[in-house]
């Protein structure tokens, strides 16, 4: 059996031209591609959720590190719920 996760990330940055295509690098780096992005922007700030439905468990500790990394970003909060998949 493999471990996925449905995961929450929850990034607040200042606003920059280049920060979303940032936030995606971590993502795409490791072949993986979200099943949601939500941006707002305000004030010169910025409030990013990605999500995956069924994201690789012991990837999540690095997207999160990544996404901590990117310039600007301020705050990076993770969200979880626990999947089992089955091994076919």
């Amino acid at each position: 059996m493999s471990d996925t996760v449905s995961v929450l990330f929850t990034v607040e940055a200042e606003a920059s031209p280049c920060l979303l295509p940032r936030l995606l690098q971590p993502f795409a780096k490791r072949g993986l591609m979200p099943d949601h992005m939500v941006s707002q922007h305000h004030r010169g700030r910025m409030r990013v959720e990605l999500g995956m439905e069924h994201m690789p468990a012991g990837m999540v500790h690095l997207v999160a590190g990544n996404l901590g990394q990117v310039v600007g970003v301020h705050r990076v909060v993770e969200h979880r719920e626990e999947n089992l998949r089955a091994a076919a």
